[in-house]
């Protein structure tokens, strides 16, 4: 979960909520530039988050009883990575592909060079290539599918951790679909833009649900989870517009 400090507690947001948010971004992209495939794309953004559950972890607080950020949360088992590859087959091999390579990009940079770990990654680069060419689909029209769930998740989670810097400042999302580089900031009025413009409309309003935790620090995870469960939810809003 992302855990966001707040001055009368913590916002929560949900690894699911965040993937959803994506899924929001993806859907108002400019049609015409968008990579094919694209509602089974947006399927794979909206669920490459599924892995997380965290209302079944055992460890969502820091030594001081504070709700952990997923940052800061301990490596993921062979075993799960595997199963989640696993049941993104079920929505097809498109949404099987981009999740894959998706979990190879998060995995191959990681501390974790155990042998399970290369032959998990070795056997999922097998699986793209295979999936890729049943599907008949060109590794460039792949890695531009690819490169675009990366720029939604990317900017959703800008969005998410309120990374968008003051003083109009730019930060980077991401390269996009057609190899472009993006960028977001915000003017001294507030108004939101993204740099080129990629969207279909030129004012668009994005959401993700948050919960509202005003207890600073948790005994145990039994209490975040009965805090979670119980806290008030709230939609966070961004309006972003198309600069002149």
């Amino acid at each position: 979960m992302i855990v966001n400090t707040q001055v009368d507690g913590w916002e929560i947001i949900y690894h699911r909520a965040h993937a959803l948010l994506a899924a929001q971004i993806a859907a108002h992209w400019n049609q015409e530039d968008s990579p094919q495939r694209l509602t089974d794309t947006i399927a794979a953004i909206s669920h490459h988050d599924d892995l997380e559950r965290e209302w079944e972890k055992e460890d969502l607080l820091t030594p001081a009883g504070a709700p952990k950020d997923f940052t800061q949360e301990n490596k993921t088992s062979v075993e799960k990575l595997r199963h989640h590859i696993e049941e993104a087959l079920y929505r097809g091999r498109w949404v099987a592909l981009l999740t894959s390579m998706h979990t190879c990009f998060l995995k191959e940079g990681s501390k974790d060079k155990s042998p399970e770990l290369l032959e998990f990654l070795q056997k999922q680069r097998d699986l793209q290539e295979r999936w890729r060419q049943e599907l008949g689909i060109e590794q460039e029209e792949v890695q531009s599918s690819y490169h675009f769930m990366r720029w939604c998740d990317r900017l959703s989670l800008i969005l998410c951790q309120h990374q968008i810097p003051d003083n109009e400042r730019t930060l980077e999302i991401n390269i996009g679909p057609d190899g472009r580089k993006y960028e977001i900031a915000q003017s001294q009025e507030g108004a939101i833009s993204v740099f080129p413009w990629c969207f279909a409309k030129d004012k668009i309003t994005v959401y993700v649900e948050t919960s509202h935790l005003s207890e600073i620090k948790f005994e145990d995870n039994d209490s975040l989870k009965a805090a979670l469960t119980n806290a008030p939810r709230k939609y966070q809003e961004w309006t972003l517009v198309k600069s002149d």
